[in-house]
């Protein structure tokens, strides 16, 4: 896992010139930026990021394959802006893949309707074990849910494995209170071995707005473990306890 210094020289100076790079795309596609600046500000730490391991912008949505510069260039990894975002997501969707370009009518669409949600909810308290592994099945889960289930868990009710899919500059910052692992989607083969032997437990997988994490789970699966869920909405709505730092 490479580690960066977000608060580097070299970091700072590389995160400004990729916040130029987002805006010059905005402009010449005809773009606006996610009504979500959290979305935006973690989607340009990960462009930056990558441009200064590999000197590409290559999504940070999705893992990085290929070892070599041109095991990376046969392996066709996605570089911002990339094609599918261009051609099918935008077009299709209003956003990308990772959320940050957007048509200004999703912009605007989305800014109305985040307006208009509560900034909290309660979370039903209480659950019975069975209710508790019921909610746990859920391929989708909701901030809520993962609230009930880390309490569940601190009773010894189930047990599961949460996972942040994010960088760990990320997950520094702040991560979900009780976060078992760090698998980074840019590294995520190599550092899936963790848990390699822990596929018959359940694993909850979760990252900035759950688009990384909803890639990850469908690898997972592909690859053998038995259940995994998604945060689908990501720990940017999450209500719940955070910590930031080392431990």
């Amino acid at each position: 896992m490479i580690k960066i210094d977000m608060n580097s020289p070299e970091f700072q100076e590389e995160l400004a010139k990729t916040k130029k790079f987002t805006d010059k795309v905005c402009e010449n596609f005809g773009f606006v930026y996610n009504p979500m600046e959290d979305v935006n500000e973690g989607v340009t730490m990960g462009l930056a990021r990558n441009k200064i391991i590999y000197n590409k912008r290559y999504c940070p949505c999705f893992m990085v394959e290929g070892e070599t510069k041109e095991e990376r260039k046969a392996a066709n990894n996605r570089i911002c802006p990339c094609k599918p975002a261009l051609e099918h997501e935008i077009p299709n969707e209003g956003k990308c893949h990772c959320g940050i370009f957007c048509t200004p009518e999703y912009a605007k669409a989305n800014a109305i309707e985040l307006t208009a949600e509560e900034t909290a909810r309660t979370h039903s308290r209480g659950l019975s074990k069975e209710e508790c592994e019921a909610i746990l099945a859920h391929p989708q889960l909701d901030g809520e849910e993962i609230i009930a289930l880390l309490e569940a868990r601190e009773l010894g009710m189930i047990d599961f494995n949460l996972v942040d899919v994010r960088e760990w500059m990320e997950w520094m910052q702040q991560r979900i209170k009780g976060t078992d692992y760090l698998i980074p989607t840019t590294s995520f083969y190599n550092q899936l071995g963790q848990i390699e032997d822990q596929k018959d437990k359940p694993t909850i997988l979760y990252c900035l707005t759950g688009s990384r994490s909803a890639y990850c789970q469908h690898v997972m699966i592909d690859m053998g473990w038995k259940h995994v869920s998604n945060y689908t909405s990501g720990i940017i709505t999450y209500n719940g306890e955070t910590i930031s730092g080392e431990e």
